[in-house]
């Protein structure tokens, strides 16, 4: 899944006030928070990549569901 087909989710990566250094992430779907990681990362690129995989999570979760 590529930032461009992230719609409605929005991805935000912002550097940890503690630890100094490391990189934390937050989705939002239409604007409203969904989830947000509870763990540093040690670099901004693993942190989106962490934030990308939380969003396929939430795209399968919700494609699952309206199947049945």
């Amino acid at each position: 899944m590529s930032d461009d087909n992230l719609h409605p989710y929005t991805i935000e990566v912002a550097p940890l006030a503690k630890p100094k250094g490391f990189f934390g992430w937050s989705v939002r779907k239409h604007g409203k928070l969904l989830e947000r990681s509870d763990r540093p990362h040690e670099s901004e690129a693993k942190a989106h990549t962490s934030a990308l995989a939380a969003v396929e999570r939430a795209f399968r979760a919700g494609t699952e569901t309206r199947r049945r």
